[in-house]
């Protein structure tokens, strides 16, 4: 079976491919669209939530390619920053966002705000569509967000995350236990529950 995961971002992929096949007995032929096209396609995501912007994706690149695809949404909500970035997680610092940059503002808001942490949450939308289902599944993981940066493993705002029962940041943990407890496992775990009902039962 084909699935297409609608992201350009790599480490997405992988995190979504190791996470899938562990729990997913089948043999999956996991595609992403540069291997498709060479034309990059690029979602605007217009919706005010996690689901919606997931949902965009998924139907957008199922759209271009006919193949069932899965695709994702998800961000950081910061407690003390009012839950911003939230939907505007990957472009928090602007038109041209990096992640060391999202980081940055991160830390300034919160210097700014005289407190070194906050309670946090990654959240996550994951959506399966292949012109006829439309499944939707989120996840969460709970922690909060320290102002000054650890570990080099991860992505995004990993270095600045502690999940809850934890003294590392997503960061600092090793792959595997990342993937055991973060918003994007917790989001495919659910959906998983969904699409062994229907899809793959």
């Amino acid at each position: 079976m084909q699935i297409l995961v609608g992201t350009n971002n790599k480490h997405k992929l992988k995190e979504i491919k190791e996470i899938f096949d562990k729990e997913l007995l089948i043999n999956i032929d996991w595609l992403i669209p540069s291997q498709l096209s060479d034309e990059k396609l690029e979602v605007e995501e217009c919706g005010s939530t996690f689901a919606e912007n997931s949902k965009i994706k998924a139907v957008q690149f199922y759209d271009k390619f006919k193949i069932p695809t899965i695709a994702d949404d998800s961000g950081l909500i910061v407690d003390q920053l009012g839950g911003q970035p939230g939907v505007h997680s990957s472009r928090f610092s602007g038109e041209n966002s990096t992640d060391l940059s999202n980081r940055n503002l991160i830390k300034f808001r919160l210097a700014t705000m005289g407190v070194n942490e906050s309670t946090a949450r990654f959240a996550c939308v994951m959506t399966y569509y292949d012109g006829q289902n439309l499944i939707q599944a989120e996840g969460f993981c709970e922690g909060k967000i320290i102002n000054e940066e650890r570990g080099s493993n991860g992505f995004g705002y990993d270095p600045l995350f502690i999940p809850d029962e934890y003294d590392k940041t997503f960061a600092e943990l090793d792959p595997e236990t990342k993937n055991s407890i973060s918003h994007r496992s917790n989001a495919i775990k659910n959906l998983l529950k969904q699409l062994k009902k229907g899809i793959f039962h």
